[in-house]
Formats: structure tokens, sequence, C-alpha cells
């Protein structure tokens, strides 16, 4: 939400301006100014002015003679008006975008203009605040104040996400700070430039063409220009995103916005931080010292009594230097802060005090301010600080870098936060700003360098705080210094993360509906009232919570969504946990839900059983990259892992409506198929018949889902590319033949069946095993190969589904071997191989095409009783076997609903070319019963032939120089349909015309139709009877202009009254479609055949495995001899009951201990990737240019701490020579003198100390 709002002000143009007009027109409403309305004399002006700094004729009233005051105030002196200056604000000749600002009363609620600044302004929420006070006015700022504001000032704010609060103006401080954001702003990416927002907090008095901003209506934008400027005047400084001119009535005065600074600070810092205020601590305040008059002392006091604290900078100017002085030199026992709330605070610290403390920083006041008066005020406030001295850390620039700026802004919060914090460890507090500032490299080098032994407690809400403001750096580095992620992460924990979603998230609105649809069965049960319908629970309940917590978001909808992305792949999520049975409806599932909601809800205490894969799913769903790669790392079952995000991905790209968000989805998805593809390739690579039952093993964690369903489901194409899952499917689709056989032996052996008994076809050996099971428990790693085999795991035999008990043991499968004759053994690896079931297929359909052009060429018979003839019964009940066929690939192939099944049947393009052929089939079929619809019946029969013709396309997809051009051939025809559009309109405009310019008296239906598209169509091809378009050459034609003849069917004349237009018409038509829309054609067909050629053999394969799952799934006997399955699969799966291995294919189910060692040997080849990965990057050219950088800032810094050194050697140098000149002097003098006598002569310097500075050994004589 802020985000688009955030777009909306950028908007520039008339309609943006409009739009942020209406937005902002409740301000007037709210926000008021304050106008001076009594005239208050000022004695120096002699009676010109008011107090407030304003003319009198601008005021209202003017104070009497008898009621002469004397000193004026704004709160009784003025009045509130609606505020007449806001909207967007544009600098003449500056280049950058508007920046929002507004006049406010210095007594606004500070809660209304932090709303307004995140919620209208679209500003975003800060991690910190720093707020640079002093340094106002003309004065020059010092060099070294302006690098650390540049350096240290500018980098801290943008490494921990900080709004910089100054006063706005071109002058001072203000400048400086403006100056090194616009200099930080041009160098920085985007991201970083969001992550600095200066603020200016202005008094509206003291800005100078101030009426350039008033708009009553709002200005958007106010366009500020300043020519000319008076020496004594200061304007706004362009380098700030945002102003608040504050407004107390007076006109030219400063401090005005001092009250309301101080309260907009204490505000921000009780707010919190991190996404929708998630974060874990509240938004850190800190006020940065920079020189400063007396009047600072104030400032200082104030915001330290709201226990703000302080960075003061030493040598800055006199207000912090005088603080640094107090600090530094004044030494008494710490007495309670002074409380701002106690109107005798200053008297308490006054009688505190000693004298002699008094006397000592009155005379540093002198010092720093000699020309103040007000000593004793002064002195008070001073103490009063002092006694706040442990909010206060003072920084000398002269002496410490700016480098470590940030590090500095860091302690400086710490020791303010170990003042007010309940723990008495500073290190949670430090911590928490870390994680708040996403600066990790400080929470390793500070916090978890082995010296603090952290515990759970400590870093459980920093965790939470990194999760949902999606700092993964931070979550490894907790996981890594002692974060159990077992105790951790309970279903409870887990939906609160699901519950900080932000509004705008995609997934966020889908889990509202879903809990929406819940909430909404609340109503209707009595026992759920609604809470205003003052309802008292029963006994069992009231003890509980109230009904709102039916209302709170569980994992419920969570399983709904997850349910509804990953459709039929797996099993729901969480419902084993919450009690739910898959079966359920889903109104009965929600009643169960919102009952156990009001029970205890014991789950929510118990710990996720797999929090790796729960984080995984809940980062990916939120398209947070590093977050879920790092999941993904921990978690197991990689290769399906990544595939589940992939699919996850690319489901939700199709919902998300944001253009940039769809495509960080897709590739954010491409990323984890081509993990998957490296993890299997190193997997492959290791082992092969491991990296096999990878593939088909089912997974507990992901609903029983296999890699190789969830890469069909997730369009993994280039998973299914990989060389290991083709092979994988070669012997899948061989069977237990041998996958070098040849074509011509199938066929050969598929028309004579006793040569399977031969040697003509190879056949895999039948693996043997004799060692007893106790030696594969025994195994480590190797025991995954214990296994039944690959030809075990996929054996879709009958027997074995019978023995369902006994299904995936070894046991099981030997001894059905040992009982089958060889014979029949044989034969069934023959028969129920797939790739035999598709060449039956193929042959037969063959067989099926040549029967029903023989009936349509030639034996086709009149209707009954004359017809049909016998073999058109014979095709009849051919087409009803294909019916079975395909009733049964809809409601009997799968685990899942009807509905869903259906669903699944009616995706695939081949399955409506299915259904459309046995439409018109059976439409024909009965048409041509009857004698009024023979012929039509006929015409459908032969349409019919032609679908069924073009389903031979499906079957040669097999074919790997076939398959892929059948792919290009399906691209190019939706290239057709965008060309037949363009050509439809130049089509339809040249045949509306030509027939209204030469045939306009001819109204016959049939032949206006031919006329206007059937003959322009014709002519692409270049059939263009010039007799009948061009009226000059009529005389070679028979034709009349009798419109009765016409319709007795004479030929008609053209007319020839606009002949010439008629040809030129034709003329251009010809010139478009024949050269540009045709050449268009080819165009577009070059580019899909080009983009298709490229990734072909990747689309082939996927396609491939399409074919191969359907023809496993299929009986193996062929139309219409596959009759006789389905009746053997009827009377299996409805008289029998018994359940289906076929249905689900291409699955095993493995031990526990088999799939532990087996997710064990993936998790160590993953590792191995990821370290591999890890140091080719770091070899990269990126990688070591960015070491080579920093070490290069390293030696630049150390070259400056070497000058710095330098530079105060030299001075120390200088220094030690005039003093040894000075000595020399005196011992010279005194020598010369009687005052001293000489006993001795002066003792005889060293050779070394001579020869270099012959002044040391004088000065030695002291």
């Amino acid at each position: 939400m802020i985000r688009m709002k955030k777009i909306e002000k950028e908007n520039e143009g008339v309609g943006g301006e409009r739009k942020s007009e209406n937005d902002q027109s409740w301000i007037p409403k709210t926000i008021k100014k304050r106008v001076c309305t009594t005239f208050v004399e000022d004695s120096s002006s002699n009676g010109a002015l008011c107090q407030c700094g304003g003319a009198r004729d601008i005021h209202a009233s003017i104070t009497a003679g008898d009621h002469v005051i004397s000193q004026w105030d704004s709160e009784q002196h003025t009045s509130e008006y609606p505020t007449d200056a806001f909207g967007q604000l544009e600098f003449a000749g500056a280049r950058r975008r508007n920046s929002p600002f507004l006049r406010l009363a210095h007594d606004t609620p500070p809660n209304n203009v932090y709303s307004l600044m995140t919620s209208q302004w679209g500003l975003p929420i800060p991690n910190l605040v720093i707020s640079v006070v002093g340094g106002e006015g003309k004065e020059k700022v010092k060099p070294w104040v302006r690098e650390v504001i540049r350096q240290g000032l500018v980098r801290a704010a943008q490494s921990t996400g900080a709004w910089l609060m100054t006063s706005g103006l071109r002058e001072g401080v203000g400048r400086c700070v403006g100056e090194a954001v616009r200099d930080h702003c041009a160098t920085a990416s985007s991201l970083s430039q969001a992550k600095v927002i200066a603020v200016g907090v202005a008094p509206w008095g003291l800005i100078y063409q101030r009426q350039q901003l008033v708009n009553p209506q709002g200005s958007f934008p106010a366009r500020y220009y300043v020519h000319n400027m008076p020496h004594e005047c200061s304007c706004l400084d362009n380098n700030h995103q945002a102003f608040l001119l504050v407004d107390d009535g007076s006109v030219g005065h400063r401090g005005s916005e001092t009250m309301f600074r101080a309260n907009l600070e204490d505000f921000i810092s009780h707010q919190r931080t991190g996404i929708w205020g998630s974060g874990s601590i509240e938004i850190p305040v800190l006020c940065v010292l920079i020189a400063g008059d007396a009047a600072m002392l104030e400032r200082v006091d104030l915001s330290l009594k709201n226990t703000t604290p302080w960075l003061v900078l030493a040598g800055s100017g006199p207000a912090a230097d005088l603080i640094a002085a107090i600090l530094k030199d004044l030494s008494i026992p710490l007495s309670p802060p002074v409380s701002p709330t106690l109107p005798t605070a200053a008297e308490e610290s006054r009688k505190s005090a000693s004298v002699e403390l008094r006397d000592k920083v009155r005379e540093k006041i002198k010092k720093h301010f000699p020309s103040e008066t007000e000593l004793e005020k002064l002195v008070d406030q001073a103490l009063s600080i002092y006694h706040n001295r442990d909010l206060i850390t003072v920084f000398h620039g002269d002496q410490e870098g700016q480098d470590d700026f940030d590090r500095i802004i860091l302690r400086a919060l710490v020791r303010a936060a170990k003042r007010d914090a309940n723990d008495p460890s500073e290190y949670t507090e430090e911590l928490k700003l870390a994680v708040a500032w996403d600066r990790v490299d400080i929470a390793k080098s500070e916090l978890f360098n082995g010296d603090i032994q952290w515990k759970y407690e400590d870093l459980e809400e920093s965790m939470t705080d990194a999760l949902v403001n999606d700092k993964p750096h931070f979550v490894r580095l907790f996981v890594e210094n002692g974060l159990n992620i077992l105790d951790y992460l309970t279903y409870h924990r887990l939906e609160s993360l699901y519950s900080s979603l932000s509004d705008c998230n995609l997934v966020s609105s889908l889990l509202q509906r879903r809990l929406q649809e819940r909430v909404g069965l609340v109503g209707s049960q009595t026992r759920l009232a609604l809470p205003d319908e003052n309802y008292s629970f029963k006994s069992h309940a009231s003890t509980l919570t109230t009904p709102s917590a039916a209302r709170d978001l569980t994992l419920y909808e969570v399983s709904r969504v997850l349910s509804e992305i990953m459709e039929d792949v797996c099993q729901p999520f969480y419902y084993t946990t919450l009690g739910v049975e898959q079966g359920w409806a889903s109104r009965k599932a929600m009643k169960h839900m919102n009952k156990l909601l009001l029970t205890e809800s014991v789950y929510r205490k118990q710990r996720c059983m797999s929090p790796w894969i729960a984080l995984f799913i809940w980062a990916v769903l939120q398209n947070r990259r590093e977050m879920s790669i790092y999941f993904w790392e921990m978690a197991g079952e990689s290769v399906l892992s990544a595939l589940a995000g992939c699919k996850i991905l690319r489901e939700l790209s199709k919902l998300e409506t944001e253009t940039e968000t769809k495509l960080s989805m897709k590739e954010l998805a491409q990323t984890f198929e081509n993990l998957a593809h490296d993890v299997f390739s190193e997997c492959y690579q290791s082992n092969e018949s491991r990296s096999f039952k990878l593939l088909i093993r089912q997974s507990s964690v992901w609903g029983s889902a296999t890699c190789l369903q969830m890469a069909t489901t997730a369009d993994a194409r280039l998973f299914f590319s990989h060389d290991g899952v083709q092979t994988l499917l070669s012997e899948i689709w061989w069977g237990d033949m041998d996958s070098n056989t040849e074509v011509w032996k199938l066929v050969l052996s598929f028309f004579l069946p006793p040569l399977i008994y031969s040697s003509l076809i190879s056949f895999k050996e039948q693996e043997k095993d004799e060692e007893p099971e106790e030696f594969h428990q025994g195994k480590e790693l190797d025991s995954v190969d214990g296994a039944e085999s690959l030809v075990d795991v996929i054996n879709t035999e009958d027997d074995v589904e019978e023995c369902n008990a006994l299904r995936g043991k070894r046991e099981a499968s030997k001894a059905i071997t040992l009982k089958r004759p060889f014979l029949l053994h044989r034969w069934r690896q023959f028969w129920f191989a797939p790739v035999t079931s598709f060449l039956g297929n193929v042959l037969m359909y063959f067989l099926f095409l040549f029967l029903f052009a023989y009936i349509l060429l030639v034996d086709f018979k009149p209707p009954p009783p004359d017809g049909p003839a016998s073999s058109e019964l014979v095709l009849y009940f051919w087409v009803f076997t294909l019916v079975c066929e395909e009733i049964r690939q809809t409601f009997f192939v799968g685990s899942t609903t009807v509905i869903q099944r259906m669903k699944l049947y009616i995706q695939d393009i081949w399955n409506k070319c299915d259904i459309t052929a046995l439409a018109l089939f059976i439409l024909g079929l009965l048409c041509r019963m009857f004698p009024w619809s023979y012929n039509f019946g006929r015409a459908v029969m032969c349409v019919d032939y032609v679908v069924f013709t073009l389903r031979l396309i499906h079957i040669f997809a097999v074919h790997k120089q076939l398959g892929p051009k059948i792919i290009i051939v399906g691209k190019m025809v939706k290239d057709v349909f965008f060309f037949l559009f363009f050509l439809g309109v130049w089509l339809m405009a040249y045949g509306v015309a030509n027939q209204a310019l030469l045939y306009s008296y001819d109204s016959r239906p049939g032949w206006i139709i031919r006329r206007v598209f059937y003959r322009p169509y014709m002519h692409i091809y270049g059939q263009i009877p010039l007799d009948e378009i061009d009226a000059d050459k009529q005389q070679e034609r028979e034709c009349t202009d009798n419109v009765t003849l016409i319709h007795q069917g004479a030929e008609p004349c053209p007319q020839s009254d606009a002949n010439w237009l008629v040809l030129i018409l034709l003329s251009v038509y010809l010139l478009v479609t024949n050269i540009l829309l045709v050449n268009l054609l080819i165009a577009m067909f070059s580019y899909t055949f080009n983009k298709v050629q490229e990734h072909s053999d990747v689309h082939w394969k996927f396609q491939r495995h399409n074919l191969i799952v359907e023809y496993h799934s299929r009986p193996c006997l062929s139309p219409p001899f596959i009759i006789i399955s389905h009746l053997h699969i009827f009377f299996k799966r409805v008289i029998q009951r018994l359940p289906s291995n076929k249905s689900q294919h291409f699955m095993l189910d493995l031990k526990s201990k088999e799939a532990s060692l087996l997710n064990t040997w993936e998790s160590t080849l993953k590792e191995n990737l990821l370290s591999r990965q890890g140091k080719k990057q770091r070899e990269s050219d990126t990688e070591r240019l960015k070491r080579t950088s920093t070490k290069v800032d390293s030696v630049l810094k150390q070259m400056s701490e070497i000058r710095d050194h330098d530079r105060r050697l030299r001075k120390l140098e200088s220094e030690v020579e005039y003093c040894s000149t000075a000595l020399s002097w005196i011992v010279e003098a005194l020598s010369q003198s009687d005052f001293v006598k000489q006993t001795s002569p002066p003792p005889l310097p060293s050779k070394g100390i001579a020869s270099k500075r012959p002044t040391f050994s004088r000065s030695k004589l002291c």
C-alpha cells in the first residue's frame, strides 16, 4: 500500500497532480497554521513592528495603552486557521522529483504528522532517525565537520535506512547534510537512494519568498524560486525529500520549531521499526549536536528529559564544546535524571549541586559564551544536562575516523537503551539495533566474535524480526550461533509469520479470502455469535478466547491456498496437525476448525515437523529470493524442494498483476529449476541407480509427491532434458526389453508373437539378490541399493496389485517371479511394456483410419433399413471402445476427486481433440440414421475423419526428429491466428467496398458473402477474375443488369461508375496482403522456428515424458480389443475393490531408514555442489574486484591514518622545537645574568641528539 501511494506521488503530469490534490484535501481540515492577531509593540522598531516580527498593518488588533503587554506569547496572541501551504514543492532549475511540504502550527499533534509522512507522502518507515541540530545561521562549517557529515553520517544513514532530520534551510549544517545526500544519491543505486531520507523541519516565518508556497487548495506543485536573497534571510534547501514548515505566528525568528521537533522525535521513538511496525524494537532516535549557540542548551536539556540520546561533536562549535568540556572535567556522583513533569526541577537541581560545582560550570559557560547575561539559567541547564550524561556520547572528530561513524551511532544508542532496558545486558539491545539496521557486519564483528555466549532466549525475538523483515543474513547468523530451529518454529509462530504478510502481497489477499469464507461460516453458527450480540458462551468455552480467536489466520487457510497452488500433485499440508481428514468437504473442515479454535488449540504449541520446509514455503510464497534459497539449502530433499518452489512461483506469477513482481517470480522459479537440475546432475554422476530412486521416491514431507510429478506440474522442461531423467524414462518405456531393440523386430513380433520366445528380442536378466535382510540393514549409504530394482518398481503387473500388502518388498516380487512359468513371464514382459502398447495403438489406429476411409469412400450405406453395413457396425464398436478408454482416462486415472480429474483431463490439448472427434462422430451417427439428415451426417463424418487423422500428430511426438517439428507447428498455428486477425481487417474493408461499388443492386445473401469474403481471400493466391472486376472488360462475357434475371441465376454485370476506384482498391489490397502481411507471416514463422529450434530438444524431451506417462498407464491391449482390459479393470476396481498401482505411475515408497539414507546422500552431494559453486564464485572476476576494492579501501584508510599521525608528529615536533628554543633562550639569559651562579658548565648533549636537534640538550637543564 505504501509503495503504491509512493508511486502515485512520483507521477508527473496533470492526472497525477489532480489525484494528489484529491488525496490531500483533508489536510486543511486537520492541520492548522498560526497567525498573530494581537499587535505587541517592539520597542526597538519605533512602533512599526510587532514582537512577532510582523508589521503593524497585518494585525487584527492592537493593544491599548492601558493594557501594555511586555512580552509577546504565541499561545495568547495568535489564532489558528486552516493551513494554506501544502502539496508538492518544485525547486526552479533543480532536476529532481518534487518534495512534499506542509505548513503546520507548532502545537500540531505529532501523530498526525507522522501518519501523513508515512502513509500520504509515502516515506518508508525508518529504522533510525538522526536529528542534526546546531550549526545554523551563516557561520561557516568546519572542514572536518563537513567530512564527518559526508563520509560518516550519510553513509551510516544509508546502511541503516534512516531519516536525517535537519533545519531544511540552505545554510550551515542543513546545507552540508543536503549536499551530502545529493552526492550520495548521484552515485548510489536506486535501492540505496530510497534508504536515505532528508527531512527538513524549518520555521515558517524565516523562509524567504514563502508566499510562493501559499495556496489554500494545495500546490501540486508549488514552484519555489529564489532570486537576490538578502543576507539575513534563509531559503529552503532543494536536496531534502520532505519539509515540515513549523509556524508559531512569528516572522524572522529562529527556534519556533524547537518544541515541535522535540515532540516529533519523542513520538517517533515510541513507534516500531520494520514492515508495518513489525520490528522487535522501537525506532531509535539520535540527536547529533554540531556547534550551536547558548539557546541550544535548552534544546538539548528538553530532549534529554524525554530520554532522547545525543551525540555531541566536540570541537565543532561553542555549545558542543561546552557540553564536551563539562562531561570531561566535572566529576560528581550520578543523580537521578530530572523529571520533565516537575515544575521545580531547576530548583531541585540547584539545591543538589554544590556551590563549587556551579562555579566551575559558570566559568566554562563564560569561556564559551562570554556575552551571555542569563548565566544562572544556562548553569541550571548545563547541570541538568550533566545529570543525564549517560544519554550523551562525545565524538572527537579530530581523533576518531569517519569510517566508524555508524558504529559510534550504534554505541550511543546502545548506551541510551541500556539506561532504560529491563535486561541488564547491553548486547541484546545492540543486537536488536543491528537487526533493525540490517548491519550483519557489525553483528559479526562486535557480537558474534566468540566472546559472548548467546542463549536461545536472547536470539528468539531478533530471529522473528529478521524473518518478518526479510534479513536472511541475520537468520543464517542466528542459526549458526545457537538458535535451534526445532525449538523456535512452533505451529503458532508459523501462523504468526503468515499473519505478518503485507496487505499488498498476493498471497496475503488469497489467505484473507479463505479466512473470510471461514469467518462467514462462524456467523452462521449460533454458538459463535458476533461480539456485539451480548452472547455468553457455554461453560466449556467461557474460559477460552472470545469469538475473535476464530477470526485469526490459521494453518487451515494456508493449507487451502497451497492446495490451490500445488493442485493435485501432493496431499494437503497441515491436515494431520489440524485433525482434518483429506476427504472432508470444505464446509465440514471449516466447521471443525472453528470448533478447534474455541478450545486450547493444542496443535499451536507443537513443534513444526519439518521447520525448514515450512519456512521455505513461507519465503517462496512471498517471493523472497535470498531467504528462500537459504531455507532451501538448509532443507532436505533438495531436488523435490527446488521443483516445488519452481511450481509455486510459476503458479503465483500467473495470478500476479504487477509486471515487475511477475518477472521476478519467473526469474526465481527458473533459479530453483536450475538448482534442481544441478543437484540431480551431481547425484546422477555419483550413482545412477540412486538418482533414479530419487526421481520416483514418494516424499512424506511434500505430501507423497515425487520429483517427476512435481517437475511435470511445474513445467520444468530444463529438468526433464537432463540425461538422467531421459535414461529413466527410456528404461520405463522399454520395460524389460533392451532399449537398443530395433523397431522392425517389435513390429515383426507384434504380428508373430511366438518370436518373443526366440533370441530376436533381448530381455533384461532378472536381478538376483540372495543377501539376507540383516545384511542390508547393516549397510550405511550403500544400503539404498538394497531396495527393489527399477524393474520391480515400475512393474505394473496385476499380481503385484493384488498382493498390495506385500507391495514394495523384495520377497513379494521374487515369489511372484518364481511362481510364474517362463512362457507367461516372457509374454507379460513383451506385452506389458509401454513401447509395445504404443506400437499396438499406432498400428491399430492406422487400421482404424483405413476402415473409416473405406466406409466413407465405398461402403457408406443409406439410412435404415438399407444400412448401415457390417463394416460400419464394426467401426461403431471400435469408436465405442475409444469412448470407454476416454472415460477411463477421465474418471479412473489419478487419486484426486472426480472434478479435479476432469479438469486435469481437459487441460490436455489432445484430449480436447479426442472429445471433438468423438462428439462429431456421435453427431454424424445420429444424423445419418434419418433420411432427412443423411447428407448432413455424411458431411459431419467426413469432417470427423479429418479430426481423427490430425490426431496422428500426437503419435509422432515420440520421434526425436518429428517431435520438435510438431512443437514448432503448434507455435506457428498461434501465429496464424494473429495473422488472420490482421488479414480479416483488410479483407473485410476491401470486400465490402468492392461489393458496394460493383454489385450494389445484387442483394442475394449468398453471393454477397462470397464476394465480400471468399473472392478477396482467393485474390491472395492469384485468382483475380478481371472480367468480373474491371467494368471495361464486361463485353467479353455475357451478363445482365436485370435484377429479376439475376435472381433467376443470370450473371450480373459490374457497374462502371467507379471502375477507377475499384482498380485502385484492388492494387492497394494486393500490395498490403501479398507483400506486407504475407511477409509479416513469414517473419513470424521464422522467429518462432528459430526460437523453438534453439530449445527444441528440451521441448521434445518434456513432450516425450507426457507420452510415456500416458502409454504407461494405458492397458496393454489396443482398441477395439481394449474392451477386454476395461472389463478386467471394472471387475478388479468395482467388484473386488482392489487399488490401482498403475494409476500412481512412477512412485516408490521407501522405508523410513532407506529414505533417510537417500536424503543423507542427496544432502551430501548438494553440499558438495554448493561448496564448488561458492568457490567458483569467489574466484570470479567480480568477487576479485570486490576484494581488491576492499583492500584498496583498507590501504587508503591506513594511509589516511598515517598522514594524520604524521601531521600530529609534525605539530608535536614544532611545539617541542619551540619549547627547546624558549628553554635555550632562558638558559642563555640566566647564564648571562647574576641571578644564578654557575658552579659547573651545563651538560653536553648526546652525539645523536646534538646532531639533529641541538636545542634538545639545552632543554634537559630544566
